[in-house]
């Protein structure tokens, strides 16, 4: 019977793939799948545990749930247009070398706008259309923007952050201390390797002017340097909270509350900061930053949940305890499962976050039990899933900036590929 029940667990797996590539509804998926499997193992009752318990985790909902209200203020007030504008002024007449630039700024402003989809309109509308412009093939100019979205991995507001820091008891920065070298090896392997495909596709003709197929009629022609702080204030107060900064007497009593602020309460004060700075109507603000709570707990939250039930379904069937078991006997298997297995699963569904909170919430939460530090294994995880969806040609993000840009993202693929597996080849051998 116990054969029978991991059978079923390989099955639904498999089905469950199946279903992500094809484009199914992702909570309803993962839902469906671990409710069934819970159900044949006469164990229904594990679903709707996991399922409550998901929903209603205090620590991991305030940082999602705020993070999105903060992004959606952002949207409303332009200010993540402004950041863009303010960051690409600049950046006129220097050639090749907007490949590199233009990674490293998307790097930059996708840790305060962490989705993908997101990050990629908002600055591939500006940044495209400048790269086409100054000799840079679509292909290549839709690639180096869709390739920076990496650096949403270092975002407080990334549900995967939040949801290791929850199961390990360490604060979202914390977690993000140990993030930060995954992702910083994995950028600049990825850049270099973008700098190295713009030679080998002959990605820049001086001279030559492309025309981007979308022109963005409302787009900001002036920043305005406070507007354009205002995504960033967040991010400055938990750094300053969880850094030893030198002490300077005069400033502490202004900065040490900053030592209190979690994320959540960082995300209030930087919409607050930003109804003042824009001078925009506070109802106008309140309304935005809870629709952006609501469509964060409905889209973010509910895949979270969902992969929970998923979970619970393969562990009712025994899937799980059957892996962990071979884990602890070939423990060298771990570094394989949590890099490849959430790197494949999202380069074929186009998203990284089902694979990987599917692998966090299985595996990751018995990392100690394995050998391995919890927190490394599921920040490696994470990043592999964001490697994963860079490879897939249709990931969201991708579809959007090939879009601007008129090409296929079968081209963006080509020149990503690179760097994301030897990326995710690093941080398997050497980082875990």
């Amino acid at each position: 019977m116990h054969d029978f029940y991991l059978i079923l667990a390989a099955i639904g797996t498999l089905v469950t793939i199946i279903l992500l590539i094809k484009k199914a509804e992702t909570k309803t998926t993962l839902f469906g799948v671990g409710f069934i499997l819970c159900l044949v193992s006469l164990k229904p009752i594990d679903a709707l545990n996991a399922f409550t318990f998901s929903m209603t985790q205090a620590s991991l909902l305030k940082a999602i749930c705020a993070s999105m209200g903060f992004a959606f203020v952002m949207k409303f007030t332009q200010c993540d247009a402004h950041l863009v504008r303010l960051l690409t002024a600049p950046l006129k007449n220097l050639g090749f070398f907007l490949i590199p630039i233009a990674f490293i700024i998307t790097f930059f402003i996708s840790i305060a706008i962490p989705s993908a989809a997101g990050c990629s309109a908002a600055v591939g509308a500006t940044l495209i259309p400048l790269l086409m412009a100054s000799g840079i093939k679509p292909a290549m100019a839709a690639t180096a923007v869709v390739s920076g979205t990496l650096g949403s991995a270092l975002s407080p507001g990334t549900s995967h952050n939040g949801i290791i820091a929850d199961m390990s008891g360490l604060s979202i920065p914390q977690v993000l201390s140990v993030q930060f070298n995954y992702t910083l090896v994995s950028a600049i392997i990825t850049c270099i390797s973008l700098i190295i495909m713009a030679l080998i596709f002959k990605d820049y003709t001086k001279g030559i002017v492309y025309e981007s197929k979308t022109q963005t009629k409302e787009g900001i022609q002036k920043a305005n340097f406070l507007y354009a702080l205002m995504p960033l204030v967040p991010i400055i107060i938990l750094i300053i909270g969880a850094s030893d900064l030198p002490k300077i007497e005069f400033l502490n009593p202004i900065l040490n509350w900053t030592t209190k602020i979690q994320v959540a309460e960082a995300m209030l004060l930087g919409a607050i900061l930003a109804m003042v700075v824009t001078m925009s109507s506070p109802s106008k603000i309140c309304q935005e930053f809870f629709n952006g709570m609501g469509s964060s707990y409905a889209n973010v939250v509910g895949i979270i949940v969902a992969a929970s039930v998923f979970a619970a379904g393969l562990k009712a069937c025994g899937a799980i305890d059957a892996v962990i078991e071979i884990l602890k006997n070939e423990q060298h298997y771990v570094r394989f499962g949590g890099t490849f297995i959430p790197f494949l699963m999202a380069m074929v569904t186009g998203s990284g976050d089902a694979p990987t909170m599917a692998f966090n919430q299985s595996i990751t939460i018995h990392a100690q039990a394995l050998g391995f530090d919890q927190v490394a294994l599921g920040m490696v995880a994470t990043v592999a899933g964001v490697l994963g969806r860079v490879v897939s040609p249709i990931m969201a993000a991708s579809i959007i900036v090939a879009g601007i840009a008129g090409v296929n993202t079968i081209e963006i693929v080509k020149r990503t590929a690179l760097g994301s597996i030897i990326s995710l080849i690093v941080i398997a051998f050497i980082m875990l």
